[in-house]
C-alpha cells in the first residue's frame, strides 16, 4: 500500500496584540508556543529556517541591488509569539535548547551571518504573544506604521487580516522569479479563495505538509472480525465511498452483551472535524470564498449523511456535550470501530496500551466528490507569514526571508531528512503513507474562523433536520463573511 499512495502522489493529485508594543520591541512576555508546535519536530521547522549562503561572492554580488534599496543597515523584525531560530540576537547553535542535529544546526546558524553580512541586516524575531500580535497588526498597520517588517499569523485573524488591506499583495512587489510565484520549493502561497493576488505564504517542509491532517482511522481488529476488506484497498480501486462506509459502519454498531443496548458504534468522535471531512471529501465547503456556499445542495448532502449516521442508522456514537474530550477518545476503549486520528492525537496517546490496532485510511468519496480533486485537508488552520501593508521595500524584506528561510540551499532531502515524531506518531510506515498523501490535496474553508453562532448539536440530536439547520443558518453564514471579506 505504501508503494501505491506514493505512486498516486507521482500521478500529481493535488488541489492544490498590545498597545504598548513600539517597533515591535520585545514586550518581556515568555514564549506562548501553539498546540500545532508542541513536538521538537515542529519547532524546529517552526524555527530553523535559513539560507546557507557563506562563502557564496556571487549571491553577495547579486544582493547588491536588494541591499540599496535598504538604505544601508537595517534590522528586520518579525512578530510572533513563540521561538524561532536562529536571528541576529543568538551567539552560538546551543541558543535553540530543541536542536537534534548539532550540523544541521550549525549550517542555519552559519546562514544567518552569511545573510546578515550579504544584506547588511539584523533578523529579530520579537515575541509580542499571541494576542499581541494581533493588536500589533490591527493598530500599528491601521496608522501606516507597522510595528513589525513580517508577522507571523494564525490563519484564524491572518486571513481577516490579509481580506481588508492589511497586507502587501505580493504579487505587484516581488519579480515572477521569486520563489513563491514560481517554484513553491521556499515558501507556498495561502489561497484565500479570492484570486486577487498573494498575501499570505507558508514555509514549505515535509512536515508542514503533514500538519493539521486529519485521518479517518479504524479498530483494524474490529473489521478482520467482521470480514470486512481494507478500506485503503477500496480507496486505490475507487470503491471507498459513503455508501460503503455507511455499510461497514452498520456492520459495526453491535450490542455485544445481547442486553438491548448498543456497546459498540461505528463511528465516534469530534463533529467540527467530521463536518470538514465530509464538506471536502464531498467536493465542497461553507466558506470558500464571499459567497457562502451552505445553503448549497452538495452541503445538503454532507448535512444529511451526518444526520442519517446519528438520528436514522444510528451507527454514529451519541454526541456527549458535556464532555468533548469523551467524543474523541471513545475509540481507545473500542467503544468505536471508526474515528478520527492525527499525529498528535497518536503521538499523546502512545503510552495507553491499545488492545487493537490502529489504521489510518483517506476519507471516502460523497456522492458530489471525484477522488482525483477532491481536498483532504484542511488549510485554513495553522501559522503563516505576512509582509504588512506599509512596510518599506517589501521585496527586499522579502529577499532576506527567503534566504534565511532556504538555509539548506535548495536541498530538500537536507531539510526534511528529520521526521522522526512524525513517522513515530504514525506507528507504521503505511500509516505514514496515507498521511503524507493526505497532506499534498489542501483547500481553504474558513467557516471555522467565523465565529458561527449555530447548534450544531440540533443536527446530531435530531432536533433539526440538514435542511431546517440549511435554512436557519444560511445568512447568519452569509452575515459572517459579509464581515469577514470586508
Amino acid at each position: 500500500m505504501y508503494k501505491n499512495f506514493k505512486k498516486l502522489l507521482a500521478l500529481g493529485l493535488s488541489v492544490s496584540m498590545v498597545a504598548g508594543l513600539t517597533a515591535c520591541g520585545g514586550s518581556g512576555d515568555s514564549a506562548q508556543q501553539p498546540a500545532a508546535d508542541t513536538n521538537k519536530e515542529a519547532q524546529a521547522d517552526a524555527g530553523n529556517e535559513a539560507q546557507s549562503t557563506a562563502g557564496d561572492d556571487t549571491a553577495k554580488a547579486d544582493a547588491d541591488t536588494s541591499s540599496a534599496s535598504s538604505d544601508g543597515h537595517r534590522v528586520i523584525k518579525i512578530g510572533t509569539w513563540y521561538s524561532h531560530f536562529y536571528d541576529s540576537t543568538h551567539t552560538s547553535i546551543d541558543d535553540n535548547p530543541n536542536y537534534d542535529d548539532p550540523d544541521e544546526a550549525q549550517m542555519q546558524f552559519d546562514n544567518l551571518k552569511a545573510i546578515e553580512e550579504k544584506y547588511d541586516v539584523e533578523i529579530e524575531f520579537v515575541n509580542l504573544t499571541f494576542n499581541g500580535v494581533r493588536e500589533s497588526i490591527n493598530t500599528s498597520i491601521l496608522a501606516g506604521q507597522p510595528d513589525c517588517d513580517i508577522y507571523e499569523v494564525d490563519l484564524q485573524f491572518g486571513i481577516p487580516a490579509a481580506l481588508n488591506g492589511f497586507a502587501t499583495n505580493l504579487d505587484d512587489v516581488l519579480p515572477a522569479t521569486a520563489d513563491l510565484l514560481s517554484d513553491q520549493e521556499i515558501f507556498s502561497k495561502v489561497d484565500l479563495g479570492t484570486g486577487d493576488g498573494t498575501y499570505l505564504f507558508r514555509t514549505v517542509t515535509a512536515s508542514s505538509q503533514l500538519e493539521d491532517t486529519y485521518m479517518l482511522a479504524y479498530n483494524k481488529q474490529m473489521l478482520d472480525e467482521a470480514g470486512l476488506e481494507d478500506p485503503n484497498a477500496l480507496y486505490e480501486r475507487g470503491e471507498w465511498t459513503w455508501d460503503k462506509w455507511r455499510e461497514y459502519m452498520l456492520a459495526l454498531t453491535q450490542d455485544t452483551d445481547g442486553d438491548g443496548v448498543t456497546d459498540v458504534y461505528g463511528y465516534g468522535a469530534t463533529w467540527t472535524t467530521l463536518f470538514t471531512n465530509l464538506l471536502m471529501s464531498n467536493g465542497t465547503g461553507v466558506a470558500m470564498g464571499p459567497t457562502e456556499t451552505f445553503s448549497s445542495p452538495e452541503v445538503a448532502e454532507v448535512l444529511d449523511f451526518i444526520y442519517n449516521m446519528y438520528n436514522v442508522d444510528h451507527i454514529a456514537r451519541p454526541w456527549n456535550a458535556e464532555d468533548w474530550d469523551s467524543n474523541q477518545n471513545a475509540y481507545m476503549d473500542g467503544k468505536v470501530a471508526f474515528f478520527i486520528d492525527a499525529a498528535w492525537i497518536s503521538n499523546a496517546n502512545q503510552d495507553s496500551e491499545l488492545s487493537f490496532d490502529v489504521t489510518w485510511c483517506p476519507w471516502p468519496i460523497g456522492p458530489s466528490g471525484n477522488q482525483e480533486t477532491n481536498a483532504l485537508k484542511s488549510a485554513a488552520k495553522g501559522n503563516a507569514w505576512m509582509i504588512p501593508a506599509g512596510v518599506k521595500d517589501p521585496e527586499f524584506v522579502y529577499n532576506v526571508f527567503e534566504d534565511w528561510a532556504n538555509w539548506y540551499d535548495g536541498d530538500t532531502e537536507l531539510r526534511d531528512g528529520n521526521l522522526t515524531w512524525w513517522e513515530d506518531s504514525a506507528v507504521t510506515e503505511e500509516n505514514y503513507a496515507v498521511m503524507e498523501y493526505m497532506g499534498t490535496r489542501g483547500s481553504v474553508d474558513v467557516w471555522e474562523a467565523l465565529g458561527l453562532e449555530w447548534d450544531f448539536t440540533a443536527l446530531l440530536s435530531g432536533e433539526m433536520t440538514a435542511a431546517q439547520f440549511q435554512e436557519t443558518y444560511k445568512q447568519s453564514v452569509q452575515d459572517a463573511l459579509d464581515g469577514f471579506y470586508q
